[in-house]
């Protein structure tokens, strides 16, 4: 059968995968560019001075911030969104939320969550799935998580594929922070992204499979980091 005349119908398998691309994308307007969540006063204090020591504090944070607390509060909300029961999602909104150390970073997700909102809202692809945007107004201050569930669990992307995105997507904004505030080489920037994307398959599997009575933010670093840098009195971002 000619190119051309191949069915459109074809190709819809891939559609969630398209649009978990859009999600995770870089160009993806909500601001994430502009934060580097304590990482910039982290190189301003010396803690990270190079592409070793930025791997270390990005790492660290992957697996024992994202993964244990973020990534399996996503998949939960993932779930949550997926059956209806708004209510769950609405807790763990405000678990999300309350869990937020310091004003810049509940400042963050706040504003990442509402950005992400009203792009949902505007977009032609969201409204096709009836209910969604009402559904999502109804949150009371979606943080970023929330707001993102969202959009994956509408758009109906496996779990496990969302959470490595969503884990690749923090990632890679806070690689090219590096590459900024430290400064690093676009290189550099490559090897850092290759070595923690390797590590994100082990990670989604960890989140998925923990127990909330065990998920945990301790990473004091970042807390300190964060209170740090509200007072940083020279910055590239604004966390």
């Amino acid at each position: 059968m000619p190119i051309s005349a191949t069915p459109f119908a074809a190709g819809t398998g891939l559609l969630p995968l398209v649009r978990l691309l859009q999600l995770a994308s870089p160009a993806l307007p909500v601001g994430a560019y502009t934060y580097s969540q304590g990482l910039e006063w982290a190189v301003e204090s010396g803690a990270v001075r190079t592409e070793v020591d930025a791997a270390v504090w990005i790492g660290d944070l992957l697996q024992w911030n994202l993964a244990r607390f973020e990534a399996p509060l996503l998949a939960c909300q993932l779930a949550a969104w997926a059956v209806g029961n708004d209510a769950e999602v609405a807790r763990l909104n405000g678990d999300f939320l309350a869990s937020r150390e310091t004003a810049e970073l509940r400042a963050e997700t706040v504003q990442m969550g509402w950005s992400l909102m009203k792009l949902l809202t505007q977009l032609d692809a969201f409204a096709a799935l009836p209910g969604w945007r009402v559904r999502l107004l109804a949150i009371d201050t979606p943080c970023f998580p929330c707001a993102w569930s969202a959009a994956a669990a509408a758009w109906q992307v496996p779990v496990a594929q969302a959470l490595a995105a969503y884990l690749w997507a923090w990632a890679e904004n806070q690689v090219m922070a590096a590459v900024k505030a430290v400064p690093l080489g676009q290189g550099a920037g490559q090897r850092l992204l290759a070595a923690l994307g390797q590590r994100i398959p082990q990670l989604v599997e960890v989140a998925r499979s923990l127990p909330e009575a065990q998920w945990s933010n301790y990473t004091p670093g970042l807390a300190i980091a964060s209170s740090r840098h509200e007072t940083q009195y020279t910055r590239l971002f604004r966390s």
